[in-house]
């Protein structure tokens, strides 16, 4: 069980960090807060073309047929760099769910987003995509814009879908599998999160000056960030072993324990970090603010900790007689 990037994983990694850096890096994210999605949307462009759009669908439907490992390198690259868009949506939700010719589209560059009844109950992005579906009584509808929502996330712009048209069944497992896929795939991203908030941080920790010292060579200070290194290199296997259990019988365990460990993980960058920066930490200028709402934004979605915790816990307790 190989639980590294191959050559091909990280030479993919590194040209989603050529091409987010070269549009623009962490400004993309920062006007997509702001309410300019052209860069974002040029991005998304650009990620078309490389073929990340379609990791999940296979090549004789026009995708890159890529394996669970492959979204893992892909998405915490996506967190790392807080890419705004409905990515999760797209690439990992959606592709087992749609019909051929939508699955094609996807591919192709697409913009889809979803919601899901009881797991996602908001839709990310849906004036921007071509694509919104709502899931419901086990049936793919079709959906239309309702009630905007408000995130705690400055690039996430939510919104309920109401079902519209007919509405197409879903084959035994399609949701369930898909629903873990999503759940995969914000685990990396939330890796991802982390490691850019504890690079900020460490960062940041060298150049802050308190008594004429930089606040990195505190000692409390070393231990904080330490016990985020810590959480995240625990994290990482898990969201690794979870991508390599799939189809096994302890499939749901391993994606849980995952979600689970790569949101504490997380949000404890995102406090560390707060507490680094201090006060500029907050304010709308500093990009710290993309992964700070990020972090608890995915903790919550795709099953909330509570949710997974339970899931983890009905598979190691004894069953009820």
């Amino acid at each position: 069980m190989r639980f590294l990037p191959t050559e091909e994983q990280v030479a993919f990694a590194e040209a989603i960090d050529e091409i987010v850096d070269g549009a623009g890096g962490a400004d993309v994210a920062r006007s997509w807060a702001d309410g300019d999605t052209a860069p974002g949307l040029a991005l998304w462009g650009q990620f078309a073309e490389l073929g990340l759009l379609g990791l999940r669908v296979s090549e004789e439907s026009g995708g890159f047929g890529g394996t669970l490992s492959d979204l893992v390198v892909v998405f915490e690259r996506l967190g790392y760099h807080g890419v705004p868009g409905p990515y999760l949506e797209t690439v990992a939700l959606l592709p087992a769910l749609v019909d051929d010719d939508t699955r094609a589209d996807l591919a192709a560059g697409a913009i889809a987003t979803a919601a899901v009844d009881g797991t996602a109950p908001a839709a990310l992005d849906a004036a921007l995509a071509s694509h919104r579906y709502l899931v419901r009584d086990g049936a793919l509808h079709r959906g239309e814009i309702g009630e905007e929502l408000t995130s705690v996330a400055p690039t996430r712009r939510l919104a309920r879908l109401t079902p519209t048209g007919d509405a197409t069944p879903l084959g035994p497992g399609a949701l369930e599998a898909a629903l873990n896929e999503a759940s995969l795939a914000a685990a990396a991203t939330l890796v991802g999160a982390g490691e850019r908030m504890l690079a900020e941080a460490v960062s940041y920790a060298k150049v802050r000056e308190q008594f004429g010292r930089p606040i990195g060579e505190f000692q409390a200070l070393k231990h904080q960030l330490a016990d985020v290194r810590i959480a995240l290199s625990f994290a990482r296997p898990l969201v690794w072993n979870a991508a390599l259990r799939a189809d096994e019988p302890d499939e749901d365990r391993a994606i849980s324990a995952a979600k689970v460990a790569a949101g504490d993980a997380a949000l404890l960058a995102a406090r560390t970090s707060l507490q680094v920066h201090g006060a500029i930490g907050y304010t709308a200028e500093h990009t710290l603010r993309i992964w700070l709402g990020l972090a608890p934004a995915l903790s919550a979605a795709w099953g909330t900790p509570a949710f997974h915790r339970a899931r983890i816990a009905r598979d190691i307790l004894p069953k009820e007689r």
